[in-house]
């Protein structure tokens, strides 16, 4: 059985993709920071045995590479949250992200899809007053994209926590710096993620996602091989 692993798996968006990776069928081995604490079905999953579960800090390399040994995929859903400290985001989308990468090739690990944002890289936007979180964000993916791994970038818009959207709104592609607006439920975005995992298609590629009401719905893999 495919063993994904899922760091951020407690985060808002990172649960979501742990959930829909079970229901998928798949192994997830979900690594977490000491202290964090998972959902309740999550928590239920890990106890009865249907979800394994890696606390530790993350700049601990021998445990980071330890988590991520024996996995055929990772799943990079950490993120830098709201905070006084405005170097989280370097320490977390920048340096987190690259330490994660050389975990990955010290262990053999190929496959990655990395959670980013809309308009990465971008200076003059309003999120870069949180500790130019953009930027670190694009040095983060850069990072990947020069690593030697089969890669994929998932760049969500605006997140929104109704996940009723899904059942009513189909997911809007686009390449690289293609869209600048728009949000979508973090369901949404969980689903992409795994899709890209699934997608030989998506390998090297940066793919902005957001969602519509007016948007049929599509697979990623039918968007690809229309673009």
């Amino acid at each position: 059985m495919t063993l994904v692993a899922v760091t951020g798996a407690s985060g808002k968006t990172g649960w979501r993709v742990v959930d829909q990776a079970l229901h998928r069928g798949l192994a997830v081995r979900a690594i977490l920071r000491p202290g964090s604490v998972l959902p309740p079905a999550l928590a239920e999953a890990e106890q009865q045995g249907r979800l394994e579960v890696r606390r530790f800090d993350f700049s601990a390399t021998e445990a980071l590479q330890s988590a991520l040994r024996g996995c055929d995929s990772l799943l990079i859903a950490t993120g830098a949250r709201p905070s006084v400290n405005l170097a989280g985001p370097l320490q977390v989308d920048a340096i987190g992200v690259r330490d994660q990468i050389q975990a990955c090739q010290a262990v053999g690990l190929k496959r990655v899809v990395l959670v980013s944002s809309l308009c990465a890289g971008r200076w003059l936007h309003p999120l870069n007053l949180f500790g130019l979180i953009l930027v670190w964000k694009r040095l983060g993916e850069r990072w990947l994209e020069q690593s030697g791994l089969d890669w994929t970038v998932i760049r969500p818009g605006g997140l929104s926590e109704d996940d009723s959207r899904a059942a009513s709104e189909g997911v809007v592609y686009s390449g690289a710096d293609q869209q600048e607006s728009s949000s979508l439920p973090r369901l949404l975005v969980a689903r992409a993620c795994l899709d890209a995992l699934e997608t030989p298609a998506a390998i090297g590629k940066i793919i902005e996602i957001t969602s519509s009401a007016n948007q049929e719905p599509q697979p990623l893999a039918g968007w690809l091989a229309s673009s």
